[in-house]
């Protein structure tokens, strides 16, 4: 990462705070929507999404300028790769960094959405990891992938936080997986046996699914953007500089 980024520490405690809130909203409006509309899949499914989609946006407008709100490993790793070609974006400590605080954060989330909606934290018994779901992972990673790095190749960043939940919000519908397309919110979403839980016996072959995607992303985003390493601190949003707030 460059010299002018804000500090590993702060953008750390960004990612932490940005994946706790995400999967605090995915989770809760999931319990909320079994609560509002029990016994109708299709309307709590509309719920969740409306919720995921409106909570994205406004957690990358508020902490992108810090971290650049990734928010999710697949993105960070990907950061990390075409950081290797152009000297920009992540390095390997840094993207240790990341993962932890987004998988803490994540594993939080859950738990502070448990607690708001008293049910208890436990493990998911809700199995997800049949062929067709894991396609799914495939295809929503791979589309969020070259979606972000396509955005800040072409110079378009700031479209990045209604452009990425319109693509979450719009992946809830047409993948069959309901789009988790992130490592640290599938292991997060462990910890609560509710409308938005995974078991943990499904969570390796969904984040093997989600490596994949976002390979795919990242060759379809070589042979499309060519240029896109040399952007890749402007991922998901470009963070603030030292000199501007650090």
């Amino acid at each position: 990462m460059t010299s002018n980024q804000p500090p590993l520490w702060r953008r750390a405690v960004a990612e932490l705070l940005g994946t706790s809130l995400l999967v605090t909203i995915v989770v809760g409006s999931g319990i909320a929507a079994q609560k509002l509309s029990p016994g109708d899949v299709g309307l709590q499914l509309l719920q969740n999404s409306t919720a995921t989609v409106l909570g994205l946006t406004v957690l990358i407008l508020v902490l992108g300028p810090v971290s650049g709100a990734h928010f999710n490993p697949a993105v960070s790793l990907a950061d990390w790769i075409l950081a290797r070609r152009s000297g920009t974006g992540l390095s390997l400590p840094e993207l240790g960094t990341y993962v932890v605080a987004q998988t803490v954060g994540a594993v939080s989330g859950s738990m502070v959405a448990n607690a708001m909606f008293e049910v208890g934290t436990s493990i998911s018994a809700k199995e997800r990891a049949t062929p067709g779901h894991l396609m799914g992972e495939v295809v929503a990673t791979a589309g969020l992938i070259l979606l972000i790095f396509a955005l800040a190749a072409t110079k378009r960043g700031a479209l990045a936080a209604p452009a990425v939940g319109a693509y979450i919000g719009a992946a809830y519908w047409f993948t069959s997986s309901t789009s988790f397309a992130n490592p640290a919110v599938t292991v997060g979403r462990i910890f609560s046996d509710t409308f938005a839980g995974i078991a943990p016996a499904s969570v390796p072959g969904f984040i093997i699914a989600q490596l994949i995607g976002a390979a795919i992303g990242l060759g379809l985003l070589a042979a499309l953007f060519p240029s896109a390493a040399t952007t890749a601190d402007d991922v998901v949003l470009p963070h603030a500089s030292r000199a501007a707030g650090s």
